[in-house]
This record gives structure tokens, C-alpha cells and sequence, in this order.
């Protein structure tokens, strides 16, 4: 329970980045006991915390272990142990005056109708290492704008062909163009 309050508070923590509003938690797996009819001995729960790019991983387990750990304080015989599966840090946008954003964007008016949407997302994603690494990261995708369009992540999750060329071409031209700049 003073997990899910907790998960309520994170509503008052914005980002300021477009596109990414405040962090999220999800009690995502649930197991113990070994019978319907015995109280189970242990029961071990998995969050899932995800942070937004202004929020330090580190202080936040800070945070979630000292939350777990005072609540266990208040009942007799209970013991709880906390162990980190992983910590995927947030990366911070490209900056928009980058030559990627940039290249990427001009090559995208050549090809789209309108100016592209250029904003952040909440995903998990691995380009994250590729950002640590002080490497420009842009995450670029073909066809429909949103996950709802694009029925993602469901049953006949899908992209138009026609999207997909078109994206083919931009990311092509995005390549030639910085390595071009590059000589």
C-alpha cells in the first residue's frame, strides 16, 4: 500500500522536456506461497520505476529503499530485503542545433509533408548507453505518429509501407549527409 502512495506523489514531478511528462512505477510481478489454502511464508513483488531525465536513479532506489525499509519497521517478524535488477538511467535529449537533429530534420522536410515533431518519449530504450557515452542519439521512427495509431504493442501492431520508404530514405540521407560533413 505505501508503495501505491508513494506511485501517486509522482504526478507532482514534471519534466521539462517535451513529450515526457513525470515519472512512472508499476508493481509488475507479484509471487509467493506454494498452495491456495497456506498463508505463504514469502512473497517477493518487482517494481518497474521509470525515471524522468531530471531524476538521479541512484537517489530514487534511495528513495524506494527507505520507503520499503520504514514501513517494514512497523510490523513485528517481517523482514524484507531489496535487491536492484537494473538501473536504466535516463538520457538526456540531443540538443536541437545539433547537426543530427538538424540533418535529420532537413531531410525529413524533403521527403514529409510538415514539419516533423521533434520531442521526447517515454521509452525504454538501449540507445540510453549510446547517450552515456556522450554518442548524439535521435530515436526515429516509420509511419503512424503514435502508439495508439500504430496499435503498438498489441495484436497487428503495424507500419505502412509507404512510411517505411520514406523513412528508409531519411535515415540514408541523414547517414550520407553527416558522414559527408564529416571529410
Amino acid at each position: 500500500q505505501a508503495l501505491y502512495e508513494y506511485r501517486r506523489t509522482l504526478d507532482q514531478k514534471r519534466s521539462s522536456v517535451p513529450g515526457i511528462e513525470s515519472p512512472t512505477m508499476v508493481v509488475g510481478l507479484i509471487s509467493g506461497g506454494i498452495n491456495t489454502n497456506v498463508v505463504p511464508d514469502q512473497c517477493a513483488i518487482r517494481i518497474d520505476r521509470r525515471l524522468i531525465p531530471e531524476e538521479d536513479g541512484e537517489q530514487v532506489e534511495m528513495e524506494i529503499r527507505e520507503l520499503v525499509e520504514n514501513v517494514v519497521k512497523g510490523y513485528e517478524g517481517i523482514q524484507a530485503e531489496i535487491e536492484r535488477i537494473l538501473l536504466a538511467k535516463s538520457f538526456k535529449p540531443t540538443p536541437e542545433d545539433s547537426p543530427l537533429i538538424q540533418t535529420l530534420a532537413a531531410n525529413w522536410k524533403e521527403l514529409m509533408d510538415g514539419e516533423p515533431e521533434i520531442h521526447g518519449i517515454p521509452l525504454y530504450t538501449d540507445a540510453r548507453h549510446f547517450a552515456e557515452a556522450g554518442v548524439p542519439v535521435v530515436l526515429f521512427g516509420a509511419g503512424p505518429r503514435t502508439l495508439l495509431e500504430a496499435n503498438g504493442h498489441r495484436a497487428d501492431e503495424h507500419v505502412r509501407i509507404e512510411d517505411l520508404v520514406k523513412a528508409t530514405k531519411i535515415v540514408a540521407l541523414t547517414l550520407y549527409d553527416l558522414l559527408k560533413a564529416s571529410e
